[in-house]
């Protein structure tokens, strides 16, 4: 199996392989390629639908030139726990911001995003995540403040009473109330303009659409989010139904 860097030629048959439709794991069987390495390369160059290959060539030289002035400069990458290779830790960092970038999320807010869910303790100080990305404190502090307003991060302080940034189990429920709240709110201004315009007319008719569509996902979001904390956050040590003593009539 080849190693190493993708060429240019790799790429356009990539590119080639999702303007037919090919699924990755065929293009990385085409290419005799790691279905990962397919996937990572797709997803942080634009995605599926966006992919070009003279692009993806380009942005990788840039990356490549940045990690040599970064290695010059003496900026050393994070050690990596649990004999984890530096380089995939690094790549796959690089394919969850794509990931993020994808769904909506800034740039820099993704690089965030990325950084703090791939600390094994899940939090980073202000200090240690401008020396991980390389900005600046502002543009940590923005990135915080807008996490924190779409509930994908919070604040604590540590013993040393430094403030801390976190993302754990618990921030993905949060996250998902907080869309479901705001979901809910759009639901009630559709309902009030179905008031001002009138029920029965065409723009109140679709204010009523969009209210009874987005009233059931609201509230299908927050009680699948319920239900998912529920099932898979219970705490440890607690009898299953399957694993419960049987009762005599069994």
């Amino acid at each position: 199996m080849p190693g190493g860097r993708l060429t240019q030629q790799e790429r356009q048959q990539i590119a080639l392989g999702l303007a037919d439709g090919l699924a990755y794991a065929e293009i990385a069987r085409r290419l005799d390629r790691p279905t990962s390495t397919i996937t990572r390369e797709v997803m942080r160059n634009g995605g599926p639908t966006s992919y070009r290959a003279d692009l993806a060539h380009r942005a990788t030289e840039r990356r490549a030139h940045r990690r040599r002035q970064a290695a010059a400069q003496g900026v050393e990458a994070p050690p990596q726990a649990y004999g984890r290779d530096a380089e995939a830790v690094r790549e796959y960092e690089e394919t969850f911001t794509t990931v993020m970038m994808a769904s909506g999320m800034p740039k820099m807010m993704a690089r965030v995003m990325a950084c703090l869910t791939l600390t094994d303790t899940g939090s980073l100080t202000a200090s240690e995540l401008v020396q991980r990305l390389q900005v600046s404190p502002a543009s940590i502090s923005k990135a915080i403040a807008f996490l924190e307003s779409q509930g994908l991060a919070r604040r604590e302080r540590d013993e040393r009473r430094r403030e801390r940034y976190v993302v754990d189990d618990d921030i993905w429920y949060q996250s998902m109330m907080a869309s479901a709240k705001a979901t809910a709110q759009i639901v009630e201004i559709a309902q009030q303009g179905v008031g001002v315009l009138g029920p029965g007319t065409p723009a109140g008719t679709r204010l009523e659409n969009v209210a009874r569509f987005l009233d059931f996902v609201s509230e299908s979001t927050a009680r699948a989010a319920e239900q998912a904390r529920d099932i898979l956050y219970a705490k440890a040590g607690t009898p299953s139904e399957d694993t419960a003593e049987p009762t005599p009539d069994r």
